[in-house]
């Protein structure tokens, strides 16, 4: 992996929330590509935790500095406000304690940073009504028995979690079908967004 490779469009808006000179932690870091950008484009002590070995491997191999970890057990074992970020993209809809695992990033970072798809697109809910069966997208392109996506949710579904916890949503970016910033009224954008990227702090 090059370190100046360019990175998907929802790593990339999540780059642009994070200040230079920081430290971020990157939960479900996968290949290292967001780390690589952060410390390479905007000197970012950047950290990863990766829950697969292969991933863990290519980070390393790359030379940047990745633990293996689970976000639902592992967030536990690091200090209050031990990061400036604590980052989770594409990753929130396949932990077993979605609640807690955000609970864990605002404790361990002052901002916390999700990005998730949107099971409530307009292309998801025709599937699903006209079709009959769970519906497949681009940013849910799984089967249901092999999915590893255990707790989808809405827009709306997350940002009522947020009142719920009583978090504040600092930036909000909804994304359509081909990765573009929409801007819309929360209804349409739980209707139009494809996925979603929050950054989010303690009130």
């Amino acid at each position: 992996m090059s370190i100046a490779a360019p990175i998907r469009v929802d790593l990339q808006l999540i780059a642009d929330m994070v200040s230079p000179g920081g430290r971020a932690l990157d939960v479900g870091c996968g290949d290292g590509s967001l780390l690589a950008y952060l410390a390479t484009f905007k000197r970012v002590d950047a950290r990863g935790m990766e829950l697969s070995q292969a991933g863990v491997n290519a980070c390393v191999a790359n030379g940047l500095s990745v633990i293996q970890g689970d976000a639902d057990t592992d967030l536990r074992d690091y200090p209050d406000a031990a990061f400036d970020y604590v980052i989770l993209s594409q990753t929130l809809q396949a932990t077993r304690e979605p609640r807690e695992v955000l609970r864990q990033m605002l404790r361990v970072g002052k901002h916390a940073i999700v990005s998730f798809p949107n099971f409530a697109h307009w292309q998801v809910r025709l599937r699903l009504v006209f079709g009959g069966r769970m519906p497949e997208t681009v940013s849910l392109p799984y089967k249901w028995y092999d999915t590893p996506n255990i707790h989808l949710c809405s827009i709306d579904d997350f940002r009522a979690l947020c009142r719920d916890m009583g978090v504040r949503v600092e930036r909000a970016i909804v994304l359509n079908s081909k990765s573009r910033p929409i801007h819309m009224p929360p209804l349409l954008a739980n209707l139009f967004g494809e996925q979603a990227v929050f950054m989010l702090r303690r009130d």
